[in-house]
């Protein structure tokens, strides 16, 4: 029979986890809530969630809804969200990250300041400000919405292409993107940067890039392995391309309907791992069910 094992270090990050509990303790308390957004990039947790009184609505909802309680998922919203629903006389329940809370402020902070420079007169331009992220990604719109707009965002070293690298610039990182691809973004811009000062912010989070390590040598350790992550998981693509580096086989499945265990013959050590948005009762649900046919 092969040994099964479940990655300790997989699972929700802590601003998952927060974001989770105060939802559940919303719906314990009066048994429906709004939650602006997927509350995680797992449709099996919010599946869960729903069944429980959770509903999720998009910011177009928000516009139309009035006295009502929302809940802001961990990666954070744009000041106009807040706006929107003191308008509307939401009460919100704000589970932003810490750590996505921080980089706001700390983006914002940046970006008044430059912008009160500039209207005295003390620099001629604003700075470029940079955000290494996925386009459309809620954390990237709520980062770049602290610089009304300004922002721009860089998905890799192509895209910097188009930019005014003359200028100053200033680069922050989406909290979850990887060590390795933000060390390239800032190597090419100071290859390629004449004039003006570059200024580079390593804003990502710890517990989500101290995992890549440990997962690699927890998918080297196995025959075979199951990552398990939602289909909108930008984090949770990353980690599994990261796996099926050090072990080919390695394989995705968003949940047990997507399951093969053919795949797995042979195999003596079988890990299960995930992303920082994947249920720990999901992998338990995939191990068992891997348990059963094998």
């Amino acid at each position: 029979m092969a040994l099964i094992e479940i990655d300790d270090n997989s699972g929700f990050c802590f601003g998952v986890v927060t974001a989770i509990d105060k939802a559940e303790a919303e719906l314990a308390r009066s048994g429906s809530l709004y939650c602006l957004g997927d509350i995680v990039h797992n449709a099996s947790e919010v599946e869960r969630l729903r069944l429980r009184g959770l509903d999720t609505i998009t910011h177009s909802d928000l516009d139309r809804l009035h006295d009502a309680t929302v809940l802001l998922r961990a990666h954070g919203e744009p000041p106009s969200t807040y706006a929107v629903a003191a308008r509307n006389n939401i009460t919100v329940i704000d589970a932003t990250c810490p750590v996505v809370l921080q980089l706001q402020r700390r983006i914002k902070n940046a970006y008044d300041e430059n912008k009160r420079k500039l209207d005295s007169g003390e620099i001629s331009a604003m700075p470029l400000i940079l955000i290494y992220g996925k386009e459309g990604h809620a954390e990237v719109n709520g980062l770049v919405g602290q610089t009304d707009g300004e922002a721009k965002v860089i998905q890799k070293v192509e895209d910097l292409n188009s930019l005014d690298l003359s200028r100053d610039i200033y680069l922050y990182s989406q909290t979850t993107k990887s060590l390795e691809g933000f060390r390239e973004i800032v190597a090419e811009i100071k290859r390629r940067k004449q004039t003006g000062e570059f200024q580079y912010f390593d804003t990502i989070c710890r517990q989500v890039a101290n995992r890549l390590d440990g997962l690699r040598e927890f998918a080297a350790s196995h025959d075979a392995v199951v990552f398990v992550c939602g289909a909108k998981s930008s984090n949770g693509k990353v980690l599994f391309e990261e796996c099926r580096k050090v072990n080919p086989r390695t394989y995705l499945v968003s949940d047990e309907s997507h399951l093969d265990t053919s795949l797995l013959a042979g195999a003596e050590r079988i890990g299960i791992c995930g992303a920082t948005s994947t249920p720990r009762w999901l992998m338990q649900r995939i191990a068992e069910i891997i348990e059963e046919k094998l």
